[in-house]
């Protein structure tokens, strides 16, 4: 596989180069019998301590549904972790462990699984030991999804996630009747932030127990620990942009490719380099796309937000609006309209933008101003331009054909371009919208 070549250049000269963890190690030594048990003489790629088979073991019928294959290892791990967690006490079981299962199991389409996936796919990885960690990762990421989720709902004031009731209005509600509405509500904002906790640490258990080589294994957790905190940065600006009304074009982009471009397109595409021992110019080729690309899947989920029917989002229009969320979509009306002078469209923005009580009536108006403005057309063009560019970064490394194809129909599909295969945009604009975009 050709994409292992191409040794003398730095990954640190890539786009995705802010942390140690782009720095791709060079091809892992050799390695003696008795270090791999694996018989006599060297092998090209390093080798797992372990091979049992598992869930995973040919590629081949994963590619057909890799939903279904992460679906499989995800409720294996998450029945064993609901057991612990009743061992530890019932009530804690019941209370919160099965509400963070339920919530994991109920997820989207699992796009950043996919993306894992086919990145590996792409890079040449179809061992047995390689397959089996990919849809661990991806299994890990559909927990650190739920703790986003979970968290963003509380920090949002959120009442419904997927058309049901958030977890912490679904515990309040439980515990409406014991006894004074505000301590329900405080126990249900608090449930919600321990149960976001619990996902991250299943997440980081999961990572941490997926056997890999030494080498692999440095590249994942420096990979895994740089999404973390860039999700968490990424929240902050969002949330320090809402209460500061911060709204420069320059932010909302700063932040969406924080929170969103790296977390749900960029880094699960580098983990699936990482866990294929890919070199640098496929690695490259892979950060730069998913950076594109993840940040059109932002900017379509800010629309999704403002434009969308809530009967396919399962949740309020115009929640970003009421929020005053610092969007890209939000700085761009704002900017056209103080440089055409247009008094109006500046005193409604200006008094609408971050207000919680805001009426349909006003929600509607900022809609129309984000039309007049030109706002919507101008992320709309900025999509299909990160997208074509995106698919461009995927011919400057050889990659293997047909993963590289279900990874670009995968990218048209998350981002809502035109051109995707029906089945899969189907499948990621339902995901999208019900609440599971970039933006969460």
């Amino acid at each position: 596989m050709s994409s292992t070549v191409a040794k003398g250049h730095r990954a640190d000269r890539t786009p995705c180069a802010p942390t140690t963890a782009e720095r791709v190690s060079p091809a892992p030594p050799r390695r003696t019998a008795a270090e791999t048990g694996h018989g006599q003489g060297d092998h090209r790629r390093a080798t797992p301590p372990a091979t049992r088979p598992a869930y995973g073991d040919d590629p081949r019928a994963v590619d057909a549904d890799v939903t279904h294959a992460v679906r499989t290892v995800l409720g294996d791990l998450l029945d064993r972790q609901v057991a612990a967690a009743e061992a530890v006490d019932p009530l804690f079981g019941e209370d919160l462990a099965a509400r963070v299962a339920r919530f994991t199991r109920d997820g989207g389409k699992f796009g950043r699984s996919r993306f894992v996936w086919w990145a590996l796919r792409a890079c040449g990885g179809d061992e047995p030991w390689r397959t089996r960690s990919a849809l661990r990762i991806g299994a890990a990421l559909e927990l650190i999804q739920t703790c986003a989720l979970v968290h963003d709902d509380v920090m949002d004031g959120a009442r419904s996630r997927r058309g049901r009731p958030a977890l912490h209005i679904d515990v309040a509600a439980q515990y409406a009747g014991a006894g004074d509405a505000r301590r329900a509500g405080r126990l249900g904002e608090a449930a919600a932030i321990l149960a976001g906790d619990l996902a991250l640490a299943w997440a980081d258990d999961v990572v941490a127990d997926t056997e890999l080589p030494r080498p692999t294994t440095r590249r994942v957790r420096d990979l895994w620990s740089a999404l973390r905190t860039e999700m968490v940065a990424g929240q902050y600006l969002d949330m320090q942009g809402e209460a500061t009304s911060a709204r420069s074009v320059a932010r909302a982009i700063r932040a969406a490719c924080l929170k969103s471009a790296l977390y749900s397109v960029e880094r699960p595409l580098a983990l699936g380099a990482a866990l294929a021992d890919a070199g640098p110019a496929a690695t490259r080729a892979l950060c730069s796309a998913g950076r594109c690309v993840g940040l059109a899947f932002q900017l379509r989920d800010d629309l999704l937000d403002v434009f969308a029917d809530p009967r396919d989002t399962g949740k309020p229009t115009g929640g970003d609006i009421r929020s005053g969320k610092p969007t890209y979509l939000a700085a761009v009306a704002q900017a056209r309209a103080k440089s055409s002078g247009d008094r109006r469209a500046q005193d409604l923005l200006r008094d609408t933008l971050g207000r919680t009580d805001a009426s349909d009536a006003e929600v509607a108006a900022v809609r129309e101003v984000f039309v007049a403005m030109g706002a919507r057309d101008t992320v709309e063009e900025k999509i299909r331009r990160l997208v074509a560019q995106g698919l461009r970064h995927l011919d400057t490394a050889p990659l293997e054909p047909e993963p590289t194809r279900q990874l670009r129909t995968l990218m048209r599909s998350a981002s809502g371009a035109a051109g995707a295969g029906a089945s899969d945009a189907v499948a990621v604009s339902l995901t999208l919208a019900a609440g599971e975009g970039a933006g969460r």
